[in-house]
């Protein structure tokens, strides 16, 4: 009896393990569990934990569930146009199907947040703190803990900032700042339009560390 050739049998374990919904990477599949995808592909961004290593990628552990499942909506649709939503969102969430989108939120607000680092100026982290808590009055910049929670921990109609990357933060609001590439997020464009480029970076420097200190 012949042997099996090495690469058929390479081949065919390869297609068992694609086959394996519990270790499947398709995203066109709608039996895959929302967990697995997680796992087998969101990871690679942010983190089998929702923790991601890289700040280019916002942390997803610990979310408001409500609030991820609006935003993978939201990219499904192709209604966030900003540059992470067209480049790496749109083409991942195209298929996922509503129990999916909903497990992949429930996956990741269970998840405990590993906040990334205090890093900073303290005078700069102070400077952050009084826009978190007090806004900044003179240009009508309403405090971030109105809308996000008082310890930055979000609601069900605004995410969680506390814990997440400066660079992530800055970009975004800069985002809110000089485009409609969020239309879900008129109310920010509004806050955001009147902070200056060191209120963007003290108050994101402040919320990264933010679950460490409150």
């Amino acid at each position: 009896m012949r042997s099996v050739p090495l690469f058929l049998l390479a081949t065919a374990l390869a297609m068992a393990g694609c086959s394996n919904l519990e270790r499947s990477r398709n995203l066109a599949d709608a039996r895959v569990p929302a967990t697995t995808l997680a796992q087998q592909v969101c990871s690679n961004c942010h983190g089998i934990t929702g923790n991601s290593v890289s700040p280019n990628f916002p942390n997803l552990a610990a979310q408001v569930e409500t609030y991820l499942v609006a935003q993978l909506t939201a990219f499904r649709s192709h209604g966030r146009h900003d540059p992470a939503g067209f480049e790496y969102m749109w083409g991942i969430s195209r298929n996922l199907t509503d129990e999916q989108i909903k497990g992949l939120a429930a996956y990741y607000a269970a998840r405990p947040l590993q906040a990334p680092a205090i890093k900073g100026d303290p005078l700069r982290l102070a400077a952050g703190q009084a826009i978190f808590d007090a806004g900044v009055a003179a240009k009508g910049v309403t405090p971030c803990k109105t809308c996000h929670g008082a310890n930055g921990e979000g609601t069900p109609e605004a995410p969680r900032i506390a814990g997440q990357h400066a660079d992530y933060i800055v970009k975004q609001l800069r985002v809110f700042q000089r485009t409609d590439d969020r239309p879900e997020g008129s109310v920010m464009k509004l806050v955001a339009h009147e902070m200056t480029r060191e209120n963007v970076i003290d108050v994101a420097a402040y919320l990264q560390g933010l679950p460490q200190r409150r």
